[in-house]
């Protein structure tokens, strides 16, 4: 082997490479002077520019699937900005979040209107009440109905979840379930047709301050898809599971006119971050929407968040008492909506009364605890009586049902007495006497000093001991219209220019049936624009007389007063 066999492979690689060199530059010079529309085509990856651009050929391998709002969504997420996520306090500059958004589209989608697959679309499937999450990945983020077959998908970029249904179903039609807008899958253009206008308005109604105040003067009903009729306000609450004790506090929040009319226009708790006040918003807006697919509500979404916002004290799967559901919902949606510690609420201006409590303690019970040798002291002490008076505020007031009968008549049945509201509101007075044992044995005497727009009363009908839980049946006789508290109740003198207003109607009526621990509620409520009865449990709805809610065994009422 000489040295000239060495040579040859290194001589032919050098000519290899000024070869090559010359061909790539002989491709720049041809770049350049076919122009930019060829540079623009071999960015794409595409051989020719014959070939057509990438928006109207969605298939090729350049096109950007990536999702216009998936930045935007996601960015609010970190930044806090959303209520519905953990409540995180972002500072970020809006500016800045929309010229970061703008940088990182790289090319706006294309808006059509002649889509192929709008036919099937199938609006009997839909159903906007259960909560956001991807049915793949359970993510929240960026979440698409599929409006073919009502499920729930992630994204539209090319490795979604969205995408991939697309291809494996034929489901071709998507909406974003925060932004509102269709898009049409695997191709990723957006659809821009009116005829989803009403998709929309179901995923989020929308009330105008003129349409929310001709609500109560409305008789029309509505109709469903499935060709049944609802009356809006009037539509029945699915019962997840053992949730009617939530489903009854909130049809009777329903006919409180100034607290709905509040939550009907989301701008007016816009500064407000919890889940609770916006999942009650929503509730509320489907409730009265006119547009609905179907003649019920599911309030899944709002005993999520009634569930996270009590500790689980409230939960799916756990009867509870509306009396304390509706006592503690009240103070925290207060709470929640007010802007400063000394600030009101809307729920304070419907619900919040004040009383006078007048307070005697023995002084006796203050030294019951001392030693033996003390007793004499003790005994000197116990003929002084000691006075507190203070004022309260109250959301609520607990009446007292005389005991029931221990023993059978003559037929051996139990006689369930009957008593007049008036008498059990005697307690408020101001000269009844009520012994109380906690925190220590005091003799209370109550007087009501302002009246409440929304009067909320509640019978006592549980008694608890060591073993078991005691249902009082007693019948409370009450009047359904012309309530006049002055006739039985001392009230504060108004002021010159005010007049007396202490006269009130019912407006719901809570009702338990059954055993203590295993008896159901219903809800008696009154429609306004016809000032008719509706009996509501669950999902059934059925019009009533109104001498049948006289007749129930009262566990809670609302009453209105008269303006």
């Amino acid at each position: 082997m000489g040295p000239s066999r060495l040579k040859q492979p290194f001589q032919r690689r050098k000519r290899d490479d000024r070869m090559g060199s010359k061909r790539q530059n002989d491709s720049v010079v041809d770049e350049e002077e076919l122009g930019p529309d060829l540079k623009r085509h071999k960015s794409l990856g595409e051989s020719s520019p014959s070939s057509p651009p990438a928006s109207e050929n969605p298939q090729l391998p350049g096109f950007n699937y990536g999702d216009d709002d998936e930045e935007e969504d996601y960015k609010s997420k970190q930044n806090g900005s959303g209520y519905d996520g953990d409540e995180g306090d972002g500072t970020d500059d809006e500016e800045n979040d929309e010229d970061e958004n703008h940088i990182m589209r790289s090319r706006d989608v294309e808006v059509r209107k002649d889509c192929p697959y709008l036919d099937t679309v199938n609006r009997q499937v839909l159903d906007f009440d259960f909560e956001k999450f991807c049915s793949v990945s359970l993510s929240n983020l960026n979440v698409y109905a599929c409006l073919v077959c009502g499920k729930y998908y992630q994204g539209r970029g090319k490795k979604s979840h969205a995408y991939t249904h697309s291809l494996e179903a034929g489901h071709h039609v998507y909406i974003n379930l925060r932004t509102e807008k269709v898009y049409c899958l695997p191709d990723g253009y957006e659809i821009n047709d009116p005829s989803l206008d009403d998709i929309r308005y179901v995923l989020n109604p929308r009330f105008a301050k003129e349409q929310v105040e001709q609500l109560d003067k409305k008789k029309q009903w509505s109709r469903a898809l499935d060709g049944s009729d609802y009356l809006p306000g009037m539509v029945g609450l699915n019962n997840i599971k053992e949730t009617d004790f939530v489903n009854v506090t909130i049809q009777s929040l329903m006919r409180v006119t100034p607290l709905r009319n509040f939550f009907l226009i989301p701008e007016n708790y816009q500064h407000c971050r919890s889940p609770l006040v916006h999942r009650f918003g929503e509730l509320t807006r489907k409730i009265w929407h006119a547009r609905n697919f179907k003649g019920q509500v599911s309030p899944h979404e709002f005993l999520q968040a009634v569930m996270k916002a009590s500790k689980k004290r409230f939960r799916i799967g756990a009867q509870s008492d509306p009396v304390e559901f509706m006592s503690w919902f009240l103070n925290t949606l207060h709470s929640e909506l007010r802007v400063s510690k000394k600030s009101s609420s809307i729920i304070y201006e419907c619900f919040q009364g004040e009383l006078e409590v007048v307070k005697e303690i023995h002084s006796k019970a203050l030294t019951e605890k001392k030693e033996n040798g003390d007793d004499q002291d003790a005994g000197t002490e116990g003929s002084s009586v000691i006075m507190e008076t203070s004022r309260m505020p109250f959301l609520m007031l607990g009446l007292d049902l005389p005991p029931p009968p221990l023993f059978k008549d003559v037929m051996e049945k139990n006689i369930i007495p009957q008593v007049p509201l008036f008498n059990i509101l005697k307690k408020f007075d101001g000269e009844t006497i009520t012994e109380v044992v906690r925190p220590r044995i005091a003799r209370m005497r109550y007087r009501v000093t302002r009246l409440p727009q929304y009067l909320i009363l509640h019978m006592r009908r549980f008694t608890k001991n060591n073993f078991f839980v005691e249902k009082n049946p007693t019948l409370v006789n009450f009047p359904v219209k012309n309530l006049e508290l002055k006739d039985y109740i001392p009230l504060p003198t108004p002021k010159e220019s005010e007049k007396l207003r202490s006269k009130y109607d019912l407006i719901a009526n809570i009702v338990h049936d059954g055993k203590p621990n295993e008896g159901y509620y219903r809800v008696f409520v009154q429609r306004k624009s016809e000032e008719l009865w509706y009996e509501m449990q669950d999902l059934h709805v059925s019009e009533t007389l109104p001498q049948m809610v006289a007749l129930s065994e009262a566990y809670m009422q609302i009453y209105e007063r008269q303006q």
